[in-house]
């Protein structure tokens, strides 16, 4: 195979029991059906698409900084505010969301605080149109979720895991 071509089909990450493949994936599942459920019995939108990503980041990679929760409730806080502020201003053009996912990006790696799946705020605001608040109270329901279920199930065999990971200052004295 010509190295180029091996290059982009070299896989990074680690192989792991396939057990620990399904617990991710049944977490995932368990986590993103709950919100699907609470959202039905309480009207409110909480099934919002950048939540599935945002689960398998947390139950399949819990060691990425991605899946802390400081980036998660920062990203989508992030996310929302400069979405909301974008949409009051000019609620119409898809230029302007497409804008938005790029300051979004830019403050999130500035802040250290990346989450990917909360770039994708900006075009939610814009494809459905979502109250402020809501929005606001939806995503950190929804994150407080996942992060607590997280938080339980890397507890449990198959891998019990560190979630989420230790201060750098507590991994230096160990």
């Amino acid at each position: 195979m010509h190295p180029l071509i091996a290059r982009f089909m070299a896989r990074h990450e680690p192989r792991k029991d396939w057990r620990v493949h399904a617990k991710s994936a049944a977490a995932t599942t368990a986590a993103v059906t709950l919100i699907g459920y609470l959202s039905a019995v309480t009207g409110l939108p909480l099934l919002l698409a950048p939540l599935a990503p945002t689960a398998l980041v947390i139950f399949g990679q819990p060691e990425s900084p991605n899946a802390q929760p400081i980036n998660i409730f920062a990203g989508y806080l992030i996310g929302t505010v400069v979405a909301v502020l974008a949409m009051s201003v000019v609620p119409e053009p898809f230029w302007l969301a497409t804008l938005c996912v790029g300051v979004v990006m830019l403050i999130m790696l500035a802040l250290r605080v990346t989450h990917p799946p909360a770039a994708a705020i900006p075009l939610l605001t814009l494809t459905g149109r979502v109250d402020a608040a809501t929005l606001f109270v939806v995503l950190f329901l929804a994150c407080l979720l996942l992060v607590v279920m997280g938080t339980i199930l890397h507890r449990l065999p198959p891998q019990r895991r560190r979630y989420p990971l230790p201060l750098a200052e507590e991994v230096e004295k160990d």
